[in-house]
């Protein structure tokens, strides 16, 4: 994002999100690459040196024009993040951080068990800002500041330059990224990379979107994450979806490197945003701790940087559905090391079932304690001896949907602390779905967006058409030939054969009367592209439109 200090105004420029959709990104061919020395992309995935799925849960700290707040980063560490972005400057636009000053960052990060996204501000929209540095200025900031970031591989990632690139001039992002990560590769960095999408990190030309899979080829240590800034641009759950989709599907490592709840260049849709990196096992990074100006001081977490002061936004990053308290994971680097908790909490108390539905139940359990603090709740679902996951909360209640009607399901609830130490499994609550009805006031429209050689996208609409709100839906249908579902957003897909159940994610599970709610896939196919031709919803047939 640009920058925010009081003396900087931000200036938007942001040009219309194009729409529509294009074909999936290229199938990813790993080039040979160095062993990892810290953390290491495989298969899509950002992992630690231990070989553990790291996901980023954090924000950003303004360090680079508030160098005396540097102790914000233990109050960030106490609501639950994992991960600090500390903005830095290389002296092209702000004060200098120098090499000194780096290594301090990095100790802060350390001393309070936080992963450290380290990045440079100056670069930020190159070709459209005045004085805005290169890429290439960048990483030779980077390579001069080397010496505090050898050795620290497995704590530290380098985000190599913020937004680079506003609306001008963008097409040259690629060859310019792929430039500096082979320069910083040159010059020994092992690190992690962290490449932000050019249009003012909003990417709305797609030029990262396209080109990711030929930046991450260039990258001759197969280490590169991409990072994507949600605002204005992405004001709806069809862009956020198919945005963070398209990556997970070519197995790119995506992030969400910068976000927040309101902007003046739009309104951002931050509830999908984290409902969807939650869903997708992506990391997200929240624009920020305190100290915005120039017309965005709405963006600020806490007031005049007092952790006691929460603002509105500070709340619902913090402390609200699929917000850092409630999904956020210590890194396991820290977890052996000295003095490291790791005393796990008490197991929380038995889960008790109310307001039991056909489709949907609501779980309460008594709070489990924890000498430094229980950060969140697992709730898991139990089947045959196997354990997944159905939700996850800060509180000590929460709501299981898309539940299927006249079925028998038992729960059970984990404890989690800051230190990422899970407790012992709470004993069991069995609870039993009514039975829905036969004709369901549901209407369907199934339709192909495109089609290439042995695969296609698709669209769903599911369409409420009684008179009370929907909350809580699996929606079924049978393929008539051979397709198979590969990817899906709006909803987690379970497919048998050619029968496909779907249950629906935490921003499509309620459809209000009349309303209706959207899913989209891709699929593989040999043949004829047949559709269904009937669909039920939570157990009722629905017409077709």
């Amino acid at each position: 994002m640009r920058p925010r200090t009081p003396a900087s105004p931000r200036t938007v420029g942001v040009l219309a999100a194009l729409l529509g959709l294009l074909l999936p990104l290229l199938a990813l061919t790993t080039p040979a690459h160095a062993a990892p020395t810290g953390f290491r992309v495989e298969n899509g995935r950002l992992l630690e040196a231990s070989g553990n799925d790291f996901v980023m849960r954090g924000v950003n700290h303004a360090h680079t024009w508030y160098a005396d707040r540097l102790g914000s980063l233990a109050h960030i560490k106490a609501k639950g993040a994992n991960t600090v972005r500390v903005v830095l400057s290389s002296g092209d636009r702000w004060t200098r951080n120098d090499t000194a000053d780096v290594a301090n960052v990095v100790a802060q990060c350390k001393q309070n068990r936080l992963i450290c996204v380290l990045e440079v501000h100056d670069t930020t929209g190159y070709g459209e800002q005045s004085g805005a540095a290169t890429l290439s200025r960048a990483a030779d900031y980077w390579i001069s500041v080397r010496s505090a970031l050898a050795g620290q591989e497995d704590h530290v990632i380098v985000n190599i330059g913020n937004e680079p690139y506003g609306n001008t001039g963008y097409t040259a992002w690629t060859a310019d990224t792929k430039a500096a990560v082979q320069k910083l590769r040159g010059a020994g960095f092992d690190h992690t990379l962290m490449v932000d999408a050019p249009n003012w990190g909003q990417d709305w030309a797609f030029t990262m979107r396209d080109n990711a899979a030929s930046v991450f080829a260039a990258d001759p240590d197969a280490n590169t994450v991409f990072s994507i800034h949600m605002y204005g641009v992405f004001d709806t759950a069809a862009e956020v979806s198919d945005y963070l989709g398209r990556f997970v599907s070519a197995k790119l490592p995506i992030v969400v490197g910068e976000f927040g709840h309101n902007h003046s260049d739009g309104d951002p849709d931050e509830d999908t945003i984290l409902a969807v990196t939650r869903q997708l096992g992506l990391g997200y990074l929240g624009w920020s701790w305190s100290g915005n100006g120039g017309g965005v001081e709405y963006l600020d977490m806490v007031t005049n940087f007092d952790p006691d002061q929460l603002t509105g936004w500070g709340e619902r990053i913090f402390n609200g559905a699929d917000g850092i308290a409630a999904t956020s994971e210590e890194a396991a680097v820290y977890g052996s090391g000295s003095g490291g908790d790791t005393t796990a909490p008490t197991a929380p108390g038995t889960p008790s079932a109310s307001a039991v539905t056909s489709s949907s139940a609501t779980l309460a359990w008594g709070a489990a304690t924890d000498a430094n603090g229980v950060t969140g709740y697992d709730v898991v679902r139990i089947s045959g001896g196997a354990e997944s996951v159905v939700t996850t909360t800060a509180g000590t209640s929460a709501t299981v949907t898309g539940l299927t009607p006249a079925t028998s399901y038992t729960f059970a609830v984990y404890a989690r602390d800051a230190a990422g130490n899970r407790s012992q499994r709470s004993a069991t609550v069995t609870v039993t779905t009514s039975s829905g009805g036969t004709t369901g006031a549901c209407e369907i429209r199934y339709r192909v967006t495109s089609e290439w050689p042995g695969g296609f996208q698709g669209e769903v609409t599911v369409r409420n058409t009684g008179g009370s709100a929907v909350n809580g839906w699996t929606l079924t249908w049978t393929f008539p030939a051979d397709q198979r579902i590969t990817h899906m957003w709006g909803g987690t897909p379970t497919q048998k054969g050619a029968e496909v159940s779907v249950t629906a994610a935490p921003y499509t599970a309620s459809i209000p009367a009349s309303g209706s709610v959207g899913l989209g896939f891709t699929a593989s196919r040999t043949g004829a592209n047949p559709g269904p031709t009937a669909f039920g919803l939570n157990g009722a047939n629905c017409s077709v439109a």
